[in-house]
C-alpha cells in the first residue's frame, strides 16, 4: 500500500499512491528525474484529495526515480518514493527486404530488429485475391523464407511487429516470383 506506477507505456505511466491527505489537510509534491541525470528534476504539486496522477512527455526506455511528498498541515509523513522505468519506443519495421526471389520462394527480411517485439507476423498472398497465409517468426529474427509459392506471380507481403505491450504495427511490400522453367 504505497507509491507505485501502473500502465507504463513508452512515454508515460501513471502512479498510484495511498490516501494519506485530504483536500483540507494539505497537498503533495511530487519530484520526478531519469535516474541517470537528476538534474532534469520536474516537481508538481498535487491537490491532498488526489491519489493517482499520470505523468507523460516521458522518455522511452528511462529509468525514473520518482518522489512523493505529503505536504500536511496535521501530521508529519514521510516521503515516498518508487523507481519507474518506460518501456521501448514502440517503432514499426522501417524496411521490408524482398531477395533471393526465385519461381517458388523468396526471403524476406526487416529492420531494425527490436527488443521491445515478441514476435513477427508475415503475412503473404498473391496479387489480385484473397488468399493470405501467415508465418510467425520469432522476435529476435530479422527474416524468413516464404517457399511454396506460384511462379511467376505478384505477392503482397506484410510484415506485422508484435510488441510485448500487445500494439502491433506493420509494412507492407511487394514480391515477385521468378517465371518457372517450362515443364515443370
Amino acid at each position: 500500500n504505497r507509491l507505485h506506477a501502473t500502465d507504463v507505456t513508452s512515454s508515460s505511466f501513471r502512479l498510484m499512491w495511498p490516501k494519506l491527505l485530504s483536500q483540507e489537510t494539505g497537498y503533495y509534491t511530487l519530484e520526478y528525474a531519469p535516474k541517470a541525470d537528476p538534474a532534469r528534476k520536474r516537481t508538481q504539486q498535487v491537490s491532498g484529495a488526489h491519489t493517482s496522477l499520470v505523468l507523460s512527455d516521458l522518455a522511452p526506455e528511462t529509468t525514473y526515480e520518482v518522489a512523493l511528498i505529503p505536504e500536511s498541515n496535521v501530521h508529519y509523513f514521510p516521503p515516498q518514493t518508487t523507481r519507474v522505468t518506460t518501456l521501448a519506443e514502440e517503432i514499426s519495421p522501417v524496411q521490408v527486404l524482398i531477395s533471393e526471389s526465385g519461381p517458388r520462394s523468396f526471403h524476406v527480411s526487416w529492420a531494425p530488429v527490436l527488443d521491445s517485439v515478441l514476435s513477427y507476423q508475415v503475412l503473404y498472398g498473391p496479387l489480385p485475391g484473397n488468399s493470405v497465409k501467415v508465418l510467425e517468426v520469432d522476435g529476435s529474427h530479422n527474416g524468413t523464407v516464404v517457399e511454396h509459392l506460384a511462379p511467376n506471380t505478384t505477392y503482397l507481403v506484410t510484415v506485422t511487429a508484435v510488441y510485448r505491450s500487445g500494439k502491433e504495427k506493420s509494412l507492407s511490400a511487394k514480391a515477385c516470383t521468378q517465371e518457372g522453367e517450362r515443364g515443370e
